[in-house]
């Protein structure tokens, strides 16, 4: 069967307009402030990976959107001004491919632009090499880029696509050279699919100055066949890297970073692991999605979005767009993490794709 998009219409929260504070930082119901936007610029990518974009459904023949269903550079730099405001600090640029988006340094360029925010891009790294001095160039930060095993006949099948590894591991170099590093590399850890390369992995960056953050296998969107037994939890992963290279634990970066990090006890370097599945981190959750064609996302694996290329498309003002925002955030109670099970995780949620990871 295939699976169509969710196209949501727009979807007024319960907030009373006297409830949404004129200026200053928002917070949701559980008292999480938003401080991260995640920015999807296309729904299009150059990969299939099987726990994101099986070629059984992204097909010849998936509907991808149509051009101009896709937010303007000026309507995205717009709308990350609006949340700039409310104290949001860090944009990330995903998709899809972000790459892919003709001119996505014209973006970056409007983002870097806004005061005090930390401007960051997540990609499979295919294409930096002839881009990553431009997008360094345009004010871009740092990259985080994919790579879900070390050795060719594993990466293959996971990007069903043909890339090799060196691919990947040549955007790598591009970025750093470019400056926009440290480069974090994430490795999607799938039971009986990839786990057998996660020491392998580890031993390869170990020493780079690179960091590797293994990721759970996650039920996110509708198309991934996500089984709970194809989960390797951080706690094994960091097991097996322990008994070959010994780690200790580290101290996070920034209240509500995602990845638990480790480090190598000879000094050489880190490791995180983000286990959205064994250890819900919903309770410092702080970030929000703007989808391709402009819809707010509070959650990963959100069922429904709401509309905010409508307001920009009829002329609304930055006050009724902040308005919407807080709306937004203000009636959030997202917790799906802690509440997961069986049969939630088979639920019809937006795609990965469509919102980027």
């Amino acid at each position: 069967m295939k699976i169509i998009p969710i196209h949501t219409d727009a979807i007024t929260p319960s907030i009373a307009p006297d409830d949404i504070p004129a200026d200053g930082p928002l917070s949701d119901r559980r008292g999480r402030e938003v401080r991260d936007l995640r920015i999807s610029v296309t729904d299009r990518c150059n990969f299939r990976c099987v726990y994101c974009m099986p070629r059984s459904v992204f097909d010849k023949d998936y509907p991808f959107l149509p051009r101009k269903e896709l937010l303007s550079f000026e309507e995205i730099s717009r709308v990350a001004r609006v949340f700039a405001a409310r104290g949001v600090r860090k944009f990330r640029i995903t998709g899809g491919e972000p790459l892919l988006r003709k001119h996505v340094e014209n973006l970056i360029e409007q983002l870097a632009a806004i005061d005090g925010v930390e401007l960051t891009l997540t990609t499979n790294g295919v294409l930096l090499p002839r881009m990553a001095q431009r997008l360094k160039n345009a004010g871009l930060h740092r990259v985080t880029i994919s790579l879900d095993a070390i050795d060719d006949p594993t990466f293959r099948a996971m990007n069903d696509a043909d890339y090799p590894v060196s691919d990947v591991l040549k955007g790598i170099d591009a970025a750093a050279a470019a400056g926009l590093g440290p480069v974090k590399v994430n490795m999607v850890v799938k039971r009986g699919v990839n786990d057998a390369g996660i020491v392998d992995m580890a031993r390869h960056f170990k020493g780079s100055g690179h960091i590797v953050r293994f990721i759970e296998f996650m039920d996110v969107g509708s198309s991934n066949g996500w089984k709970m037994d194809e989960v390797v939890p951080s706690r094994e992963v960091v097991e097996r890297i322990d008994q070959v290279f010994p780690l200790e634990n580290a101290d996070p970066n920034y209240i509500g970073e995602v990845a638990e990090r480790w480090r190598y006890r000879d000094g050489s370097g880190e490791i995180g692991v983000i286990s959205s599945v064994t250890q819900a981190f919903c309770s410092t959750c702080t970030r929000i999605r703007l989808s391709t064609e402009g819809k707010l996302y509070t959650c990963l694996f959100a069922q429904n979005g709401h509309d905010i290329r409508d307001l920009l498309r009829r002329g609304a003002s930055d006050e009724e767009i902040d308005s919407s925002i807080a709306s937004v955030w203000l009636a959030r109670e997202d917790r799906y993490s802690e509440i997961r099970t069986e049969n939630t995780a088979r639920q019809r949620k937006i795609e990965m794709s469509y919102i980027g990871g």
